[in-house]
């Protein structure tokens, strides 16, 4: 049997796969920077904090912005891709979230209240970030209209 030729998917065209890998390392060197340049609260790790919840904010504002600006194709597919999925999924780290609470709840050490403080404030910030990147990125795609 033959047949026309299928379009690969897009997400196991190579190129793509390596804007996503450029923009995770990308990301992850500036994730190191942050956390080499910002103190810590005592056990309370701010860099971290802030890293998740600015990232969270930075893909509201992209995501919005891209989905209003048309179908997920072309340059927007491949931003969405180095930056969204690579740039921002760099940067951002659910694991080191969930690392640094386990740390300050300690085995037998560690204050069990900082640690659910630390994990929830993480999370609650982080969805009303996105959301507000949401709100900005649609005001800023009604402006570019």
């Amino acid at each position: 049997m033959t047949g026309a030729a299928r379009p690969r998917a897009p997400h196991l065209r190579p190129s793509l796969i390596a804007l996503v890998a450029l923009g995770g390392a990308l990301g992850t060197a500036a994730r190191v920077g942050v956390t080499l340049v910002v103190p810590s609260w005592g056990a309370f790790d701010t860099a971290i904090f802030a890293i998740n919840v600015v990232g969270a904010f930075v893909l509201g504002v992209l995501l919005e912005r891209l989905l209003r600006s048309g179908p997920d194709e072309g340059g927007r597919r491949r931003l969405r891709l180095l930056v969204g999925t690579g740039v921002l999924g760099g940067f951002t780290t659910y694991s080191s979230l969930a690392t640094e609470t386990a740390a300050l709840a300690g085995a037998g050490g560690g204050d069990l209240a900082v640690a659910a403080l630390y994990g929830l404030l993480s999370l609650v910030l982080g969805v009303l970030a996105a959301a507000a990147g949401i709100r900005v990125g649609a005001r800023l795609a009604g402006r570019a209209s």
